[in-house]
């Protein structure tokens, strides 16, 4: 693997590894820090990880940036006012220059091409932290997530409701990757994309999972082992939100949706969230609700993706 820019492009022993490493990783820093060699350097000391980012973001910069400085490593974070890629740069010339001075790019952006088309023309890995398509860093998170608290993935039921959008997308190809059963349910203009559907379904046939999408949100979560959503307007769909809300307020996560999953249900959501509108507060604060661990998970999916696309061993 030279780029992670799909949670496809993670076979199941891959992301299992990639799980794996995440967990030592959490571990060792939850000890006092991470392993230095002999000279006392950290694994990525004098490594550098641009940070090209087209929108705002609160979990995914920090969480790269934090995570490179705990592995002596160094962020640089680079605005889309900073690049303007594709107007002052194209991206293609944005990729060979970063190329010369850095390790790895982690990019994130509105058009998914963009994220393609800088690894096209990288010599370098380039993460996709973020696109219209996938969001497959977050399903990293949400997967290390299930594994601490459930202690397998396999056979579990995943319910996502609202928005068939970049979230729902990688949690689709890599639940089904790990044996998740992914239940999906959203209003019928806004199912997930028809392409990536059938590529999970190809990939639940292959691990023992199933793919199920319904416009029925309590046929999804009737006995779930997780709930997840996602707000209904994404960044980029603000003039949306309004139009959208009556149509997904059905599908809003709250105590008499989460009654119908299992009682020990773990409530999921990416962040930032719009407490009242996808998800009640008292759901989202409550006893069930694992999203900071979730916000955590990603530092340490982050750093071990680092690791393995720059290919160092260290833990």
């Amino acid at each position: 693997m030279h780029h992670y820019l799909s949670a496809a492009d993670l076979d199941r022993p891959a992301a299992e590894g990639l799980l794996r490493r995440a967990q030592a990783l959490k571990a060792a820093w939850q000890s006092g820090g991470h392993r230095r060699d002999a000279h006392g350097a950290l694994p990525l000391q004098g490594q550098t990880l641009a940070l090209v980012f087209e929108k705002p973001s609160l979990r995914t910069r920090v969480a790269f940036e934090a995570g490179m400085t705990q592995l002596g490593g160094h962020g640089s974070y680079l605005s889309a006012n900073d690049i303007d890629m594709g107007g002052r740069e194209s991206v293609p010339d944005v990729a060979r220059n970063l190329s010369r001075w850095v390790q790895a790019i982690a990019a994130r952006v509105f058009k998914h091409g963009t994220v393609e088309t800088l690894a096209r023309h990288a010599s370098i890995p380039v993460i996709n932290a973020l696109s219209d398509r996938e969001h497959p860093c977050q399903a990293l998170a949400d997967m290390l997530t299930l594994l601490e608290h459930r202690g397998t993935l396999a056979g579990l039921r995943l319910a996502y409701l609202g928005d068939g959008n970049n979230v729902c997308h990688s949690l689709l190809l890599l639940g089904a990757t790990l044996g998740v059963h992914v239940g999906v349910a959203c209003p019928p203009d806004y199912r997930p994309d028809p392409d990536i559907l059938a590529h999970a379904e190809r990939l639940a046939a292959a691990h023992g999972a199933m793919i199920t999408v319904s416009s029925s949100p309590a046929e999804v979560v009737q006995g779930a082992d997780a709930i997840y959503t996602d707000v209904w307007a994404s960044m980029g769909q603000e003039h949306e939100a309004a139009r959208r809300r009556p149509v997904f307020q059905p599908y809003q996560v709250n105590q008499g949706l989460l009654a119908l999953a299992r009682p020990d249900a773990l409530v999921m959501h990416c962040l930032p969230a719009h407490r009242g509108e996808e998800i009640t507060a008292d759901v989202i604060d409550g006893p069930q609700s694992v999203v900071f661990d979730q916000a955590e998970n990603r530092l340490h999916v982050q750093k071990a993706l680092i690791l393995t696309l720059l290919r160092k061993d260290e833990v």
